[in-house]
């Protein structure tokens, strides 16, 4: 009998132990990239398996019918650009045919490639066509506009060494490896359930179901590699996970660690999640209402709809090789003490339906309110309360922006003195001039300076807020995208308040308190913002002030209104 082609080796990009030897030693003499965390998730699945039939980073061609149609150019499906994005300097010393060594943060190399391609991408059209919308308020296409390399090279990948990770080791597997488990305990049928949030009740009710619905064994594969700013961190997640492992069948369920870079891309993620799931040897997946769904569009709607991911896996389920399982929305009916199917409930009219929202969860959580055991494990929600404790025990930044002379540092000195007053946190003032000094000295005040000066800011900044401080920043920071890079840096640990110092342009120049708008329309300061460098006012900040004819105090205490609204300070 032949090997099922679920449990069948899959080809790999990594060359011979002695090869990696000499590669090492030869790659001394290449042109090296230091990968991004994502460019490295993506070549860690290439070089195992995970991303096959891709041999490598996709050619121009390859990558124009994956956008398009989301087909390389021999016909294969594949949903998702798998680019290497540099810097156009790094590019322009490259020739085509040559090799370049990809290496880790640290140095270490991985593989070496061929460059066969280098091209500038449309990248809106990139963004329509992968993500439905070239919209910033979603993070890949933030991404792709503001944070990946404006050129893309392609080529072939010769694998020399997987990534390290120093972290739940026994927990992670190359796809071989979970082949090889599955033909040793003998597992034929495989659901893999995909998952970047922490699990709770209903979410082990609704894979219980899904294994028994495809008679199958049941993976968990949560991804640790990137997922949405703002979300959980893995090392709390893979905590949640194996305190409710214990609470599974041993004998039907395993769990490995998937790392991968999600793009949040809805049905096109979801298909690319079957290929991937395939190759790590399943047969079902678990497709979710809005799988892989960023949130909200910049008019506020959904991006996708909340079937659109399993109608798409649907449509090509067979061409992936995997089955879809549909999943159920589980809610607790409370006088049978159990979860059942949202749409199966026949005597809804009679029976209590109890249901927690991610949002309103994360709300409970934190406001230190009360999680109830229906609803989740306590195991679970005492891993989220030791990484979320509640939000006026949390660090936060508050971030002035607005024009030279609007009265920033001065409310922000004032928000500092009385968050002073009321003690609990220290408190960090990094105000524009201080910061030039000490962090900054070097730089000067182009679009690229100012831009490194703010991140700098927000790194300090984010440092201080995942350490239980508060920090006040008060540059100008007049870019937009610079402030959505500083948010999403600071809210992987914290809340982040905006703050629109709307004091207008005439009223700035009137005040002119160092002379420096005199200067600037006289032509002595080159590239001033609000004069001759453009100041893009924040859309919505949490909170604006208007600082003509209002007092410092004042406005510093509208701040400790919103702050205390928010639930970050207690004015009690």
């Amino acid at each position: 009998m032949t090997m099922l082609s679920n449990l069948a080796p899959i080809p790999e990009l990594y060359v011979s132990f002695d090869s990696a030897q000499k590669l090492k030693f030869e790659a001394a003499n290449l042109k090296s990239l230091d990968l991004t965390p994502r460019q490295i998730c993506d070549l860690e699945l290439l070089m195992n398996g995970g991303f096959f039939p891709l041999k490598g980073f996709l050619t121009e061609e390859d990558y124009n019918g994956v956008v398009e149609n989301m087909r390389t150019a021999d016909g294969s499906l594949w949903p998702m650009p798998i680019t290497l994005d540099v810097s156009e300097e790094f590019a322009a010393g490259l020739e085509l045919g040559e090799d370049i060594a990809l290496r880790d943060q640290e140095g270490v190399i991985l593989a070496t490639m061929t460059v066969t391609d280098r091209w500038e991408p449309n990248k809106s059209r990139e963004a329509e066509m992968v993500f439905g919308a070239d919209d910033l308020a979603h993070p890949a296409v933030n991404y792709l506009h503001n944070t990946a390399g404006k050129i893309y090279l392609g080529g072939p990948v010769t694998g020399i060494q997987q990534p390290v990770h120093y972290d739940f080791k026994a927990r992670r597997d190359t796809p071989n490896e979970l082949r090889a488990y599955f033909r040793k305990l003998g597992w034929r049928r495989i659901v893999a359930f995909q998952t970047r949030n922490p699990l709770h009740r209903a979410h082990q009710e609704l894979t219980f179901r899904a294994a028994k619905e495809a008679q199958a064994n049941l993976l968990i594969h949560p991804v640790v590699g990137m997922t949405k700013p703002g979300d959980v961190d893995h090392f709390t997640r893979v905590r949640c996970y194996e305190a409710v492992l214990d609470k599974y069948p041993q004998s039907t369920t395993t769990m490995s660690l998937l790392n991968l870079a999600m793009r949040m891309a809805g049905p096109r993620e979801a298909v690319w999640h079957g290929l991937i799931r395939k190759n790590h040897g399943c047969t079902h997946m678990i497709v979710g209402r809005d799988h892989a769904g960023p949130g909200k569009n910049s008019a506020g709607e959904d991006f996708y709809g909340p079937y659109d991911a399993q109608d798409l896996f649907r449509q090509h389920q067979d061409e992936i090789g995997i089955e879809m399982v549909d999943f159920k929305h589980m809610v607790y009916v409370q006088e049978r003490a159990q979860y059942e199917p949202n749409d199966e409930i026949e005597d809804r009219d009679n029976v209590t339906i109890l249901n927690i929202s991610g949002t309103e969860l994360r709300r409970r959580l934190a406001e230190g309110l009360e999680i109830p055991e229906w609803f989740s494990f306590p195991e679970v929600v005492a891993e989220l309360r030791k990484t979320k404790p509640p939000r006026a025990q949390q660090g936060f930044t508050v971030f002035f922006t607005g024009l030279s002379g609007s009265g920033k540092s001065t409310v922000a000195n004032a928000l500092m003195v009385k968050l002073m007053e009321m003690g609990g946190r220290p408190v960090t003032l990094l105000d524009g001039d201080v910061v030039r000094k000490h962090l900054s000295s070097e730089l000067g005040f182009s679009k690229e300076h100012r831009d490194i000066n703010i991140k700098r800011i927000g790194y300090v900044a984010s440092e201080i807020t995942k350490n239980g401080g508060i920090a006040i920043c008060a540059p100008i920071a007049p870019y937009t995208a610079t402030r959505r890079a500083v948010r999403e840096m600071i809210e992987a640990y914290g809340a982040f308040v905006e703050v629109h110092v709307a004091t207008s342009l005439e009223e700035c120049e009137a005040r002119d308190r160092k002379g420096l708008y005199k200067l600037a329309r006289e032509g002595k300061i080159k590239e001033f913002t609000g004069i001759s460098d453009p100041y893009e006012e924040p859309q919505n900040p949490e909170l604006r002030l208007d600082t003509e004819g209002t007092e410092v105090d004042n406005c510093a205490h509208q701040v400790l209104l919103k702050l205390e609204g928010m639930g970050l300070i207690g004015l009690s």
